[in-house]
């Protein structure tokens, strides 16, 4: 079963969101540069500030999130977590039909990037050259009941989380009043793997 990465409240307005890449340069004598990119998507790194976690009988987010965390082992286990502010995609170009393929990576437009999301949290319509499709999905990939003739395009509307991590093995959490605790930092980092 896939694990959700709570919502809690008292998280600051700021979250952090870091994309990252990893480029192998070498750099000749002459100062010319070689450059490989290791990976064909970016990782990200979310860095939630939680100012407050309270810990009484009738709102414990302090146990929700020790939980959480501890149920994942730290760093080893995974989870999907839900962005608030990038979490959707509305009539996204998911593949063009040529007579055969039926499966396909959900994939999501910003700024004219395209990536391969992390994990479907929901599907509501899925089309071909505008016509509603039978579907079904699992993880990140899309599959059509019937291939698309040659040139059909397949769109999509999903919502959609990141694979993730904790980013250390330690979560430092500090008491600054009577049940109320806070976060200073957690972060995530995000995957290329199923959350299973």
């Amino acid at each position: 079963m896939v694990a959700y990465y709570p919502t809690l409240a008292g998280i600051a307005f700021g979250v952090t969101k870091t994309p990252s890449w990893n480029t192998n340069i070498q750099t000749a004598v002459t100062g010319h540069e070689v450059r490989i990119a290791q990976q064909a998507r970016p990782r990200y790194q979310f860095t939630l500030v939680y100012e407050f976690l309270r810990d009484t009988a009738a709102a414990n987010e302090l146990a929700t999130l020790l939980g959480f965390y501890n149920q994942r082992k730290g760093a080893f286990g995974t989870f999907v977590f839900v962005d608030p502010d990038d979490n959707t995609a509305g009539g996204q170009a998911i593949g063009v039909g040529d007579g055969s393929s039926r499966t396909w990576n959900a994939v999501r437009t910003a700024g004219g990037s395209v990536e391969v999301v992390g994990y479907i949290t929901g599907m509501t319509g899925v089309y071909v050259d505008g016509a509603p499709a039978a579907y079904s999905y699992a993880g990140n990939s899309v599959t059509l009941n019937s291939a698309p003739a040659n040139g059909a395009v397949v769109t999509a509307d999903f919502t959609y989380g990141y694979v993730c991590r904790f980013k250390d093995d330690q979560l430092e959490l500090s008491k600054f009043a009577a049940q109320l605790w806070e976060a200073k930092t957690v972060t995530l980092i995000s995957l290329f793997e199923d959350p299973t």
